[in-house]
């Protein structure tokens, strides 16, 4: 069950205000996975600080992100979504650090945290 917030994002296209998420200061290893579905999108490895205000990645778990093209504002941006339940997750923009020069800027209402020491007894997603 979503809240209204997520559901906004998740299902609407929504975005949460900067730096409102918990998940900013998040820097224990783990992955972080979808909050409609479960599927993992990121690794803790790839997480960096992009002083943008969102948790942002420099990399997601192959085949399980998504993009498309988005035209909502005003000019064409990447949208990046969960691949198993399209759930909205963010933008990918094309200023992130190396290897990949990728950054996956998500909305941290989006995603949950599951720590390295709670994966391993997770069921796979």
């Amino acid at each position: 069950m979503l809240t209204e917030e997520q559901y906004n994002v998740l299902r609407k296209g929504g975005t949460e205000p900067p730096f409102s998420s918990p998940l900013l200061k998040e820097h224990r290893p783990g992955k972080y996975v979808c909050a409609a579905c479960g599927l993992d999108l990121f690794s803790s490895g790839t997480k960096f600080d992009s002083g943008t205000g969102w948790p942002s990645f420099w990399d997601a778990i192959p085949l399980h992100v998504e993009t498309r093209e988005d035209r909502t504002l005003q000019g064409t941006r990447t949208e990046h979504h969960c691949a198993r339940c399209g759930g909205h997750q963010g933008h990918v923009f094309n200023d992130g650090p190396k290897p990949t020069g990728l950054r996956f800027c998500n909305n941290g209402i989006a995603l949950r945290f599951l720590p390295s020491d709670r994966c391993s007894m997770e069921a796979p997603a």
